[in-house]
């Protein structure tokens, strides 16, 4: 069994997962709570924090019918950076060894990085043997010069071990700490997309994250610091109404399109203290949400312009988040990037896969799907099961799946 925790600005994300025969993941367990301790992406309150993530922790223990002790963890933040670098070894038996493997990642991480950052992953990209290019797997391969290129991501070494703090003081250990869009990736981009080039762009409520596939591998990943919150900002200040409500009305009829939002639709909206509710249109309540969205579309365009990577995604950009579900989001998306768009949810979750296939678990289901591949070389021990015995227990199953599926249909 194998467990992911996402931390999130707006939500704290546990799922519990089994892992059959055949590789197949089966969501048995899920746990959500509000994040009151965090700020795009990084911990400004231990207490919140903490509190967020065991009340979700909980959750999810108690509908899986287990004791978690360890996690994975997803990593998101401004803090978060990223380079492209190279190393090149001389091969000692002219044969690629997995001793030369990692000594040509050596050389390449052995790039100047502040002494507040640390190394969170560091990403073949492609190896080339003398004057052979474009090698995905050398092993075995005979020359005289091996060359590796990988992508570096660093993130700010005081906001991880914030994270770190907060999870051991829930009494859990992490069992790996990975960055939010690449786990993102892991459950909504296909192989045929990453070969060919795509740009992910995971939007959420403290910031959207992306990160671009050349040839299969992961070439650029950048943090844009415009999401969801900034949106509800938006709609909170224009029609002077409560945050909670503007969040309320930004999920239940806010559109990033004004044009395809209705002008004879209105819409009731709360005021402040004892005054009484305000009625607007669908459509102004759009003009207030679009130039945010615009905002957004147009800081990615300019990034995936500085990275250079803009004419080598042909597959256009995949959208996925909690952010990106709104209405109008992909129509609006394809005006300003002149590129296919589309809006990506994680699949192959078991029997929760309805429930769970939502683009704001992204970043929970790619977890497990990375978890599942470190995994599948050993047992794992996140967990420990407190279900009755096996003939018991799958009596009760049609009946906990039932029961686990009102309830999330109940708390989502």
């Amino acid at each position: 069994m194998i467990v992911a925790l996402d931390i999130g600005t707006a939500k704290v994300v546990c799922l519990v997962a089994e892992v059959g025969p055949d590789r197949e993941v089966q969501v048995v367990g899920v746990g959500s709570h509000a994040s009151r301790g965090l700020k795009r992406g990084v911990v400004v309150n231990i207490e919140s924090t903490v509190n967020s993530i065991q009340r979700a922790v909980e959750d999810a223990e108690l509908m899986a019918g287990c004791k978690i002790h360890s996690v994975n963890v997803a990593l998101a933040g401004s803090h978060i950076s990223a380079i492209n670098s190279q190393g090149i070894v001389a091969l000692k038996d002219r044969e690629v060894t997995a001793q030369d493997l990692e000594r040509v990642i050596d050389a390449a991480r052995a790039v100047p990085t502040p002494a507040d950052q640390r190394i969170l992953h560091i990403l073949p990209q492609e190896y080339a043997i003398d004057s052979e290019q474009g090698i995905k797997e050398p092993l075995g391969m005979s020359g005289v010069r091996l060359e590796a290129k990988v992508h570096l991501v660093t993130g700010a070494a005081n906001a991880i071990q914030n994270i770190e703090k907060c999870v051991r003081m829930c009494g859990l250990e992490i069992d790996s700490l990975v960055l939010s869009q690449l786990a993102s990736s892991h459950s909504v981009l296909t192989e045929d997309e990453k070969d060919l080039g795509v740009c992910l762009v995971d939007i959420g409520a403290g910031t959207s994250d992306m990160a671009v596939y050349v040839g299969g591998a992961l070439y650029h990943t950048a943090v844009v610091p415009v999401a969801g919150d900034q949106v509800t900002n938006d709609i909170a200040v224009a029609l002077r109404t409560p945050t909670q409500n503007a969040e309320d009305l930004k999920i239940k009829y806010a559109c990033a399109l004004s044009q395809l939002a209705s002008a004879h639709e209105i819409v009731k909206v709360p005021n402040v203290g004892d005054r009484p509710a305000k009625e607007l249109s669908r459509q102004a309540l759009a003009e207030v949400v679009e130039p945010r969205y615009e905002e957004l579309f147009v800081l990615i365009q300019k990034e995936l312009k500085r990275s250079g990577f803009e004419g080598l995604i042909p597959t256009g950009i995949v959208l996925t988040g909690g952010t990106a579900r709104m209405e109008g989001a992909i129509e609006l998306a394809e005006e300003i990037f002149h590129m296919p768009v589309r809006l990506a949810s994680p699949k192959g979750l078991g029997s929760m896969s309805d429930i769970l296939g939502n683009p704001m678990y992204a970043t929970a289901a790619g977890l497990l799907r990375l978890a599942d591949v470190n995994e599948q070389d050993g047992a794992s021990t996140s967990v420990s099961i407190v279900e009755p015995e096996s003939s018991e227990f799958q009596v009760v199953q049609p009946n906990l799946i039932h029961r686990m599926k009102s309830w999330i249909q109940a708390n989502f």
